[in-house]
């Protein structure tokens, strides 16, 4: 069974002037996904800065996150990292704190190889008992996780369910699901290619877009699911400007000034990342205006 079908939320981490979570800000940005009709919640994601928090505060946002949802729709925690004992430890609390699903990285800098890839995936879903989605996004990670190597590992690991795939190679995630005749769950890691994903078969998004706008990002998976797949084609389209909007600098950065222009819902950054070009943010506030948000 799927963890989720439709668009999931990878949703920010606001912070403080200070740094520190901004827990009050991040109650009410919860509540502004469950309204709009997120289907799920990845929390402490790429998105969520989760390289740039101590574990003590990355098991709290998961936990606090747990909590404000209780069971209103499906929490999967990022438990990844390059170092396969931490990966364990991080799914093994996220489990405890009461989330659904782990999305779990592939290990980067390392490089490891194919084999060290299945063994690295395969010691953290062994170790817990939730759900596990792969995270395939090399351009972050300088490692492919290749479709034979997802495929054994969901035939292999009964709790390996699929992958978000963020390659950007629509002709990789056309072999990956040739290959997994139906026992890989495919979610799409690139806003601009949710429906080219459902057309393959994917089971949806995990989405920085559904930030600012969750009710749209919603309905362009609703829409095809429910057979309108013009009106899904359409919206996807109409949504491409501001995605590219929310994609001209390095995630997080430009969603978390959207977000602020949105009523000061982000916060802060934390270093390495520095705020938005004021060019660029320019920009990305004349999009939002134009998709409606603003």
């Amino acid at each position: 069974m799927s963890v989720f079908t439709g668009a999931g939320v990878a949703i920010i981490t606001p912070f403080k002037e200070n740094g520190d979570v901004d827990y009050e800000k991040f109650a009410e940005n919860i509540e502004l996904q469950i309204a709009g009709g997120t289907d799920a919640i990845l929390v402490c994601g790429t998105t969520g800065e989760a390289s740039t928090l101590s574990h003590e505060e990355h098991l709290d946002v998961v936990g606090f996150c747990v909590k404000q949802v209780a069971g209103r729709l499906p929490v999967i925690a990022g438990t990844g990292s390059n170092c396969t004992a931490t990966a364990v430890y991080l799914s093994q609390e996220a489990e405890k704190l009461g989330a659904d699903a782990v999305l779990v990285v592939s290990p980067y800098y390392n490089k490891a190889t194919q084999q060290g890839l299945y063994e690295h995936f395969k010691m953290i879903a062994d170790s817990i008992k939730i759900p596990v989605i792969l995270y395939n996004i090399p351009g972050r990670t300088g490692v492919n996780i290749q479709p034979k190597t997802i495929v054994r590992l969901c035939k292999d690991v009964e709790n390996i369910v699929g992958v978000k795939d963020a390659t950007g190679d629509l002709s990789q995630t056309a072999h990956l699901l040739a290959l997994a005749d139906g026992c890989v769950d495919v979610y799409s890691g690139n806003d601009d290619q949710i429906v080219p994903m459902l057309a393959l078969g994917g089971k949806g998004v995990l989405s920085v877009l559904s930030n600012v706008a969750p009710r749209q990002t919603h309905e362009i998976c609703a829409k095809y699911f429910e057979g309108d797949v013009e009106g899904s084609r359409r919206m996807q389209l109409e949504a491409i400007p501001l995605i590219d909007a929310l994609f001209c600098e390095v995630n997080p950065i430009p969603v978390k000034k959207a977000m602020n222009l949105l009523g000061n819902k982000g916060g802060t950054v934390r270093r390495p990342l520095t705020e938005m070009e004021p060019e660029h943010a320019k920009v990305l506030e004349e999009e939002m205006k134009k998709y409606g948000l603003i």
